[in-house]
C-alpha cells in the first residue's frame, strides 16, 4: 500500500494524494498579471497528478514584490487570470491554493535569472520596507523600516488580497513567512531589531505573523484550509531556531492554520545550509508531533520511493516536490506506476498511461 497516493483532508477538502508543487516564482508577469505563461505552466502541472498545486508568491501590494515580474492580488483586475488558472486545476482534480507573500528587504530586484541586487528607480525599481532598517546583504539598499500605521496597512493587504483569493476561486491560502521575507523578517531576531510592540521577545517578533493569520482566518472561509510556509532555521547563531518554530506552530495551529510548509533558511546570504536529499525534512516531523500540526516536507525530494517514506514513516503528512516537477510535469503520474498505484490521465492522454490507468 502506497501511503503516498492517500487521500488527506483539510477541512472540507480532500486532496487526492499526499504531493504537492510547492511555490516556484516565474518572474514573467505584467503589473502583476498572469499571462500566458503562467496559464500553460500551471495548466500543464494542474494535469500531471498532483494534489495540490500552490502558485507562486503573489505580493499583496506592489511594493511587497520581489522584482517587476512577481503576480500580485493588490487590485481587482488581477483576478480574472488566476481565475482562468484555479479554473483550469480544478478541472483537474487538482486543489488550486495561492501563497500570499511580501518580499520586505529583499524587494526590487532583478529577475530570478538576472543579478539579485537592489534595483535603481531608473530600472524600474523602488524602497522596499522591513521591521528594521537592515539591508539584506551586498547589492541591496537599507529598506524603510516600518512604523506602526504602515504594518497596519500591510495587515489589511494580506486580507483584501484573500478576499480577492476567494473570488477568483482558490481553495486554499498560504501566508509566505519563510525565505528572508517579511512576515520572516519579523520573526528573526537577526533582521527585527525594533524596541515596540514588533522586536524583541519572541512573542513580539511572531506578532505580526499571528495578527496576519488571524485577519486572514477571519475572512477566508471556514470550510477552506490555511496554510503557513516557514523557515525552520536561519542556519545561523542568534538567528530563527527549529525550537522556536515548534513554539509558533502551536500558535498557529490555535488561530485556525491547518498546515505548516516547512523549508528553512533565506534570511541571511551568507549562511551556510547543508542541502542534500531531504535535508529538510526533521523540521516537518519536529512540527508534526512536537507542535501537533499536520506538515509538509519540502527540499530535494526527488524519488516516489522518497516521498512514500516520508509520509509513511510520520515524517510529514504531505511532501511538495518542485524542482522535479518543473523538469517533468507527470511525475506524479509516474511515481503511481512506480508505487503500483492506480494513476488518473487526462482522457486525452489516456492512450499513453500504463495498463490499468482511469482518465479523467
Amino acid at each position: 500500500m502506497s501511503h503516498l497516493f492517500e487521500p488527506l483532508q483539510l477541512r472540507a477538502i480532500t486532496l487526492k494524494n499526499r504531493i504537492g508543487i510547492p511555490p516556484m516564482c516565474q518572474y514573467s508577469a505584467q503589473d502583476g498579471l498572469a499571462g500566458d505563461w503562467h496559464f500553460i505552466h500551471y495548466g500543464s502541472r494542474a494535469m500531471g497528478g498532483a494534489g495540490l498545486m500552490i502558485l507562486e508568491a503573489t505580493a499583496v501590494t506592489p511594493a511587497g514584490r520581489i522584482s517587476p515580474g512577481d503576480l500580485g492580488l493588490w487590485k481587482d483586475e488581477q483576478i480574472a487570470p488566476l481565475a482562468r488558472i484555479a479554473g483550469q486545476a480544478k478541472a483537474q482534480g487538482c486543489v488550486p491554493a495561492i501563497q500570499l507573500a511580501h518580499a520586505g528587504r529583499k524587494a526590487s530586484v532583478g529577475l530570478g535569472w538576472e543579478a539579485q541586487r537592489t534595483l535603481a528607480a531608473s530600472e524600474g525599481g523602488w524602497t522596499p520596507v522591513a521591521p528594521s532598517a537592515l539591508a539584506f546583504g551586498d547589492g541591496y539598499i537599507a529598506p524603510h523600516a516600518l512604523t506602526l500605521a504602515e504594518i497596519a496597512d500591510l495587515i489589511a493587504a494580506f486580507v483584501a488580497a484573500a478576499k480577492r483569493a476567494i473570488v477568483a476561486g482558490f481553495q486554499a491560502i498560504e501566508l509566505h513567512a519563510a525565505h528572508g521575507y517579511l512576515l520572516h523578517q519579523f520573526l528573526s531576531p537577526l533582521s527585527n531589531q525594533r524596541s515596540d510592540a514588533y522586536g524583541g521577545s519572541f512573542e513580539n517578533r511572531t506578532r505580526l505573523l499571528c495578527e496576519v493569520v488571524t485577519a486572514v482566518r477571519a475572512v477566508w472561509p471556514d470550510n477552506l484550509p490555511l496554510l503557513v510556509r516557514l523557515s525552520a532555521t536561519d542556519w545561523m547563531e542568534g538567528g530563527w531556531s527549529a525550537d522556536e518554530t515548534v513554539e509558533l506552530c502551536r500558535g498557529l495551529k490555535a488561530l485556525g492554520v491547518d498546515l505548516a510548509d516547512v523549508s528553512t533558511g533565506g534570511l541571511v546570504p551568507t549562511a551556510k545550509i547543508p542541502a542534500g536529499p531531504g535535508f529538510q525534512t526533521e523540521f516537518a516531523a519536529r512540527v508534526r508531533h512536537e507542535a501537533g500540526l499536520p506538515s509538509a516536507a519540502v527540499g530535494l525530494i526527488t524519488s516516489a520511493a522518497q516521498g512514500d517514506h516520508i509520509v509513511r514513516t510520520g515524517q510529514a503528512d504531505m511532501v511538495l516536490v518542485g524542482r522535479e516537477i518543473l523538469r517533468n510535469p507527470y511525475w506524479p503520474l509516474q511515481a503511481a506506476e512506480e508505487l503500483r498505484q492506480v494513476g488518473v490521465w487526462p482522457l486525452q492522454y489516456l492512450r499513453a498511461a500504463p495498463s490499468g490507468s482511469l482518465g479523467r
